[in-house]
């Protein structure tokens, strides 16, 4: 992922990094510079995956984020966007994250697909996605921000990777023929809590379609989705607030459960 860079990008993925050395959110990139704009801000991305990868980590998959029409009018944008997942992000399946590995998380429920062949846009549809896919899974997203107070438009998530922190799979490998992912249900509890509900058409009206809208705007960039790639489709719900020792497990129709722990101390 050789990509050249120009003087903004360099300069805000330090800015971002900082965030993740230091431990603390940073100004927003859309105040530092308030003429910045989606194209860049993919680029700042792009280099702060560049240079993770150059560092030892591997993409193992992608994310795709802002799928409801809520999301979208609150940050006053009409698009999706994309981030990349790393191997270092993997959280096992009840398993307990670390408070020094979050700075600000919420969590949210979605649909994991698993690729068997590649997408290469910029024509991929719905239907193509589906035929490429081997299975999907529930999954719960820790989003995250290295932007203080998560005070972002959408080139600050963009920026920094879609707001990506860490994901988590459950349940067990299910063919796309075995449902339909539009009428998946989900239920999202907080410490045995329910917080709220959601459906497979929240995500676009189909999960299938998030998936192709990623593959045909990654093409923008010359990147493709390549087969055994995890593809995080979109929250089916709100995402909720975690502290320190919070309990989040979903429930999907069809698909099983989801579970993880933070741990109590940060």
């Amino acid at each position: 992922m050789k990509l050249e860079h120009g003087e903004k990008a360099i300069k805000f993925s330090e800015h971002l990094a900082r965030a993740e050395i230091e431990r603390r959110g940073v100004l927003p990139l859309t105040e530092v510079d308030p003429n910045l704009t989606v194209e860049e801000a993919y680029q700042v991305q792009l280099l702060t995956i560049q240079k993770k990868v150059e560092a030892g980590q591997r993409v193992v998959g992608k994310k795709i984020g802002l799928t409801s029409l809520a999301m979208q009018r609150l940050l006053g944008v009409d698009q999706p966007d994309y981030g990349h997942l790393l191997d270092g992000m993997v959280v096992e399946n009840g398993g307990e994250i670390s408070w020094d590995r979050v700075l600000q998380p919420k969590v949210e429920a979605e649909i994991a697909f698993i690729l068997k062949k590649e997408l290469e846009g910029p024509q991929v549809t719905a239907m193509d996605v589906l035929q490429a896919t081997d299975y999907v899974l529930p999954a719960l997203e820790i989003v995250d921000s290295r932007v203080a107070d998560w005070k972002i438009k959408l080139q600050d998530t963009i920026a920094d990777n879609a707001s990506s922190g860490l994901y988590v799979l459950g349940g067990k490998p299910l063919s796309i023929d075995q449902l339909d992912l539009a009428q998946v249900g989900m239920v999202l509890y907080k410490n045995g809590e329910i917080m709220n509900t959601g459906v497979g058409a929240a995500a676009l009206g189909h999960p299938a379609v998030c998936v192709a809208w990623l593959a045909n705007r990654m093409a923008e960039f010359g990147l493709i989705l390549k087969a055994g790639e995890v593809i995080l489709s979109g929250a089916l719900s709100a995402a909720v607030n975690a502290e320190p020792g919070d309990h989040f497990q979903a429930r999907f129709a069809h698909l099983g459960e989801v579970n993880v722990r933070f741990a109590s101390a940060r």
